[in-house]
């Protein structure tokens, strides 16, 4: 560990005068310097670096946490690696990855889905729902700034004391409240429109299901958390809360060459501070010799490793490890 932070911290080094973000510059430097991961050029680079700066929509990081923290008392032969994906693999909302479209809503989408999985889990897949990302978005207004931003912790707040209804996708039809802001290409091999241009408006609140279809009513839909809590940035204590409850919303903060990863290890090496964004981490494991969590991202399949990244685990990168939260839902 004590060699890939050394590592780190030459690389950050030999990268003082920081490329410009979404460049090709940074892509040709990152890949040069034969790093734990490697960058492709994407559609980012077509994007006003303003533009792009609003989608990420963390706010908060590094604060301190309002939330209870959760200690699990033991974190003794844990595994070296575990995939959620493969643990709970009759809960198909874990493998997916979401689209947050031209919305600064990461913070509604990683708890959204981290919800989503927790509650397939936790009914051993006899309830499998996907949680509105419009619904949290437009209608919870102390998260924060709904496409200007939010608080993740907030959400798992929302989801016990309000509760959230159903809805999945863009042009889905499916549940309650679908996702009404259309996905867009954040990757260059991609068949959607580019991201970019003007931001989203943050969508009105509907107190009713706004899928004429859907037969369930809006208040009968809603599910709620049964509890919301922060976990230790111990490692450790963050692989046991996956491992014993599923998937976790998390957030870091983005620097000039992550919207570039394709592959690998992600570890900040150039370009400065663009931003917070929120993602749910669902695992954990070694790649050639580099400890990792693994992620889904929320700017669809096409982005990274098919919308999923894998970044440095054990040592906080980018701030991943400090600012975990999640919660348990309601029987």
């Amino acid at each position: 560990m004590k060699i890939i932070l050394l590592i780190s911290m030459l690389l950050v080094a030999v990268s003082a005068r920081d490329f410009a973000p979404l460049s090709d510059d940074i892509v040709h430097f990152v890949n040069k310097i034969k790093t734990t991961w490697t960058a492709e050029k994407t559609k980012f680079h077509s994007w006003d670096l303003q533009a792009f700066k609003k989608t990420l929509g963390a706010r908060g990081i590094g604060g301190k946490s309002r939330l209870q923290r959760l200690v699990h008392d033991n974190v003794a032969d844990l595994p070296e690696q575990f995939d959620s994906r493969e643990q709970w693999s009759n809960c198909p909302t874990i493998k997916e990855v979401r689209d947050q479209g031209n919305c600064g809503s990461c913070w509604a989408f990683g708890g959204v889905e981290a919800m989503s999985d927790r509650i397939c889990i936790s009914s051993n897949a006899t309830t499998v729902v996907r949680i509105s990302a419009e619904d949290l978005l437009a209608c919870c207004f102390e998260c924060g700034y709904g496409c200007d931003g939010g608080y993740p912790e907030s959400t798992w707040e929302y989801f016990m004391e309000t509760g959230l209804v159903t809805g999945g996708g863009y042009n889905s039809k499916e549940g309650c409240q679908p996702y009404s802001l259309e996905d867009c290409d954040h990757h260059v091999n991609g068949t959607r429109k580019p991201c970019g241009g003007p931001e989203k408006p943050t969508p009105s609140c509907h107190q009713q299901c706004t899928n004429t279809d859907y037969k369930i009513s809006f208040q009968k839909d809603k599910h709620f958390g049964k509890s919301a809590y922060s976990i230790d940035s111990d490692e450790d204590q963050i692989k046991k809360e996956i491992m014993t409850h599923g998937p976790v919303e998390a957030a870091f903060t983005v620097y000039g060459d992550f919207p570039s990863y394709k592959s690998g290890v992600y570890q900040h090496v150039s370009g400065g501070q663009l931003g917070g964004h929120a993602i749910k981490i669902l695992g954990w494991g070694v790649e050639a010799g580099t400890p990792y969590w693994l992620v889904a991202n929320s700017w669809n399949e096409d982005w990274g490793d098919k919308g999923f990244f894998k970044i440095l685990r054990g040592s906080d990168e980018c701030g991943i490890e400090d600012g975990v939260c999640a919660g348990i839902p309601r029987d």
